[in-house]
């Protein structure tokens, strides 16, 4: 029997048909201008909903999933690293697609394509908004209006991620393995000549995993009034990221979703209230990270074909518009700071009704 259950494994969530999601903290952009991809700076904690019965709300325990604490105007971004197998994985924000901009949907779709192929992407840093760009995964309060559900649709009912994965099909999927056992066994043989070489890759599990966090001042928070301990993704700055074309043909994916996953947002009182946690520290002071010489990246693979930016996603403008301005100190990282990139499980998560 197929098992559909997501697992967590430490903060990785492994979906059925192969797909390992990070949600990883880092630097906020400035919402002007278009700018290389920022650091991670760890990763954040995931907790199963179902873990806290007594003190859950009843609304989360009955749509299942898990939660992650995040602050008001807190970026982030989704790591595919762990991805053995090729997954076809749809990214949902308040059940908006990231991709299209369509409404959620259970079947994979081309025209527009409304999922990401792993691990040819190897991350999403926000919403597909521009050609060769996203715009940032920001944190903002339900009931403002500031987040890409509340743009798109002009409600704001569901907040949080939601993710979907689909595997290849049985052929297809024994051509890929035949085909990666040979790549393998060429990369073996190409080590064994070149033993002795230096050099090697960027960093492990996405760029910039394994850096510290720093000092840091909180963020803004919304003028006048309360946050919402009901979270979900707004925008803010725009960097250079693509979204992947999938080159295979649909028939080769599966025509049912593998696994599925609700992912809450929550402020950090309120994930203190129902873990008993204490919640990470606030987020890094961006220019101190860049004064002090710290990488930004730049990822370029030539042999992928961008995705056209999405019509809807083109439109939402960022939380600045509804948060107001944004005070926090910004300094460019020189030339030399951007590097170029490239060229056991739990308990089951339980799911619920969504």
């Amino acid at each position: 029997m197929t098992d559909t259950a997501v697992r967590i494994d430490g903060n990785t969530l492994r979906l059925p048909g192969g797909a390992a999601v990070r949600f990883v903290r880092t630097l906020r952009l400035p919402e002007t201008g278009t700018h290389a991809l920022p650091p991670g700076l760890g990763e954040f904690p995931v907790r199963r909903v179902a873990d806290y019965p007594a003190t859950a709300p009843a609304e989360w325990r009955a749509r299942g999933g898990v939660m992650l604490p995040v602050y008001l105007r807190e970026a982030m971004w989704l790591s595919f690293a762990g991805t053995a197998e090729p997954a076809a994985l749809q990214v949902g924000v308040g059940k908006v697609c990231a991709v299209s901009g369509e409404p959620w949907s259970d079947r994979l779709s081309r025209d527009p394509q409304n999922y990401l192929v792993l691990p040819r992407q190897p991350w999403l840093d926000g919403i597909n908004s521009g050609k060769g760009t996203v715009r940032q995964f920001v944190a903002v309060p339900l009931g403002l209006g500031a987040t890409v559900e509340g743009q798109v649709t002009g409600e704001e009912v569901w907040g949080g991620v939601q993710l979907r994965s689909f595997a290849l099909r049985d052929e297809p999927l024994a051509a890929w393995r035949h085909a990666e056992r040979l790549r393998q066994e060429r990369l073996r043989r190409k080590r064994t000549r070149g033993a002795g070489a230096t050099g090697g890759p960027g960093p492990a599990g996405g760029y910039g995993a394994a850096l510290p966090m720093m000092s840091a001042a909180p963020a803004a928070p919304a003028p006048g009034a309360a946050p919402s301990p009901r979270m979900g993704l707004g925008v803010g700055g725009t960097m250079h990221q693509e979204v992947y074309e999938d080159d295979r043909p649909l028939r080769d994916w599966s025509d049912t979703p593998a696994g599925r996953v609700f992912v809450h947002l929550v402020t950090p009182p309120e994930w203190r209230r129902i873990t008993g946690e204490a919640p990470p520290p606030s987020p890094v002071d961006r220019a101190a990270y860049t004064r002090a010489g710290l990488p930004w990246y730049d990822y370029y693979d030539e042999d992928a074909r961008d995705l056209a930016p999405a019509d809807t996603l083109e439109a939402v403008k960022p939380v600045g518009d509804w948060l107001g301005e944004d005070l926090e100190p910004w300094q460019q990282p020189s030339p030399e700071q951007v590097i170029p990139l490239k060229d056991p499980p739990g308990k089951p998560v339980e799911d619920g009704d969504w």
